[in-house]
């Protein structure tokens, strides 16, 4: 449960000057308020390359706490928001991205994952982890390595968010250098059924930023997002995709 946050701020001030500023400021305590969180102050420098976020101190019981170590096998896996936030990021970058992605981007992102956590401990998920830096196969990895357990997911049931997939399928698909690397990474520890797309393979890899919840729960439970794959006995760490 979040209490307080500080700001954590580094901006070019002469350059960019204080409207766009305080706009940052602004959206960071809207979605502070949001959240319920008190900002309780801060700390900024000049740096030419803008920079913001927010240092949050809260609480949990000890006997709540969800780690991605715990995933039982034949408890199903989902997904609590739609991959592709880094596709779409860097195609903004590229001014490839048109207004309606990149609105569905920024909503993605923006949308807390609150919710869907208290809607994991109400189902009595084994384990959690979120879809960042890592890519969901990435993540995915850290999750069945730690459980000591392997992972089957179904890639016609990850979604993404609507238009990713078209740019992925372009012949020159803006994908972030993270997102190769996790790609090159990924090809160690994950079976790819030959039928798996070639844009869906780098969707699954994916470097995002403020994603979704992975989730591993009893089959049956109902949680937002989609149930995209289950936990397995083994091999230990493996992911096998189809």
């Amino acid at each position: 449960t979040p209490i307080t946050a500080l700001n954590l701020l580094a901006y070019p001030l002469e350059q960019l000057g204080g409207e766009i500023l305080r706009e940052i400021l602004r959206g960071g305590a809207a979605v502070a308020t949001e959240a319920a969180v008190a900002i309780v102050g801060g700390h900024s420098i000049d740096d030419d390359e803008p920079k913001y976020g927010l240092a949050v101190t809260g609480t949990v019981h000890p006997d709540r706490i969800l780690r991605n170590s715990t995933a039982k096998a034949g408890h199903d896996l989902f997904l609590t928001k739609p991959l592709g936030g880094g596709v779409a990021s860097t195609a903004a970058k590229r001014r490839r991205a048109d207004a309606d992605l990149v609105r569905e981007q920024v909503r993605v992102m923006t949308t807390l994952n609150r919710d869907a956590s208290a809607a994991a401990l109400s189902a009595g998920a084994s384990a959690m982890t979120d879809v960042t830096g890592f890519g969901l196969m990435g993540h995915t990895r850290e999750l069945a390595v730690s459980s000591e357990a392997g992972v089957e997911i179904d890639s016609a049931s990850v979604p993404a968010i609507p238009g990713v997939l078209d740019l992925l399928r372009s012949a020159d698909p803006p994908i972030a250098g993270g997102t190769r690397r996790n790609r090159s990474w990924a090809e160690e520890v994950v079976d790819w059924a030959d039928d798996v797309p070639e844009e869906v393979r780098w969707l699954l890899c994916d470097a995002m930023t403020s994603g979704g919840l992975l989730v591993a729960a009893p089959p049956g439970s109902s949680l937002p997002g989609s149930r995209i794959g289950r936990v397995t006995d083994g091999p230990p760490g493996r992911i096998s995709v189809a």
